[in-house]
């Protein structure tokens, strides 16, 4: 049984910063490519950031480029979320999920495969 694990959520003011982190069990974490995926209130999933099992090709979308960064730790089994700068906009349910942008046809696919965890709020607010 896959199972994700997120925590660090929280409230911030702009500029701040916040550490996430997602413990992930039920699965061979070392073998997968995981991902970040957040969720504004009243708006659709936005894939964030993925990378390799290893730790390497990492990708961020544009809004978050150059402000977040993805780093895992596959001996404990962890995926973080490293983010700078945050912004009003960053402000969202956040989901640690298995697999990569684009292995998926669509979000409710993806979520729906037992592979996302149950999210930690971020909230960016002066």
């Amino acid at each position: 049984q896959v199972q994700l694990v997120e925590s660090g959520g929280g409230l911030v003011h702009p500029g701040g910063s916040l550490r996430l982190s997602c413990v992930a069990s039920g699965f061979t974490f070392s073998s997968y490519s995981m991902s970040w995926v957040r969720q504004a209130p009243g708006k659709g999933p936005e894939w964030v950031a993925d990378l390799y099992p290893t730790g390497s090709n990492i990708r961020y979308t544009g809004a978050v480029k150059g402000r977040f960064t993805i780093p895992r730790d596959n001996a404990n089994n962890t995926l973080f979320l490293l983010m700078n700068s945050l912004k009003p906009e960053d402000t969202a349910l956040y989901y640690c999920a298995r697999g990569s942008y684009g292995t998926y046809r669509d979000y409710e696919s993806w979520r729906r495969s037992g592979s996302w965890g149950q999210g930690t709020q971020v909230t960016v607010s002066s």
